[in-house]
């Protein structure tokens, strides 16, 4: 099987332009004990989670930096309503992506380069090409034109990691604390094989969660179907 980066592809020539966020996300961290670091990481994005169970949802709907006792705290509050598979850290995102865009659009759609929109007829092909773990959620967009594109969020799960022949010999590990990794996103980035998911066709690193990766079976699904708006750029694994 082969691998491929899920980037954004400019030259397809869609004017459509997305300015969003989640509806909830946990808060920062602001000065770790143990490494120091006051840091957040919004690539992680769950939007089929519902906090509205919890009592308190104004302390997810404001991005700020809280001591690390009261992440903590929150995040364990999050935890209960989190699919399988989900990685949490500082700044990850839950519920509908909302926000408003304008334009002209294709199949898909990316905000940021770690989030993922795909429009509900595309997907629902892809879907019928039997394409393993694609979870259309819905959004809450608001498009101020006549032809009115109906957006699905990907959710994206975090699963596989880098070879560590492509990481710096000498590198720190996680903090023990805050689970922070100091590394920059590795070129060429090499996939470790051993740890890529089976039952997935697109997921997101568990160690560079910005990086989206698909199978070479969405590949050729996306190139038999005629979707574009993305570009796939393949990634080397050993």
């Amino acid at each position: 099987m082969r691998y491929f980066r899920v980037e954004a592809d400019r030259a397809a020539g869609y004017t459509g332009d997305i300015d969003g966020t989640y509806k909830w996300l946990l808060p920062g961290i602001r000065g770790c004990p143990t490494c120091k670091a006051t840091w957040s990481d919004i690539s992680r994005a769950y939007p089929s989670v519902d906090l509205t169970p919890i009592a308190a949802l104004a302390d997810f709907e404001k991005p700020r930096p809280e001591p690390i006792e009261e992440y903590e705290r929150l995040r364990e509050l999050v935890r209960p309503f989190l699919p399988v598979g989900a990685i949490v850290e500082p700044g990850s995102s839950f519920g509908p992506f909302m926000g408003k865009g304008q334009g002209r659009f294709g199949p898909f759609a990316m905000p940021l380069s770690c989030w993922l929109l795909v429009q509900r007829e595309p997907l629902e092909k892809l879907q019928a090409e039997g394409l393993l773990g694609l979870k259309g959620c819905r959004t809450q967009l608001r498009f101020r034109q006549r032809a009115t594109p109906e957006f699905l969020d990907l959710e994206i799960l975090p699963v596989g990691r880098a070879h560590p022949d492509c990481l710096p010999p000498e590198r720190q590990p996680p903090c023990s604390r805050c689970g922070r990794l100091s590394l920059r996103l590795p070129e060429p980035l090499v996939l470790d094989a051993a740890t890529l998911p089976s039952h997935l066709d697109v997921f997101r690193l568990e160690d560079f969660s910005t990086v989206i990766v698909c199978t070479q079976r969405f590949v050729d699904a996306c190139q038999r179907l005629g979707l574009d708006g993305v570009s796939f750029r393949l990634l080397p694994t050993k």
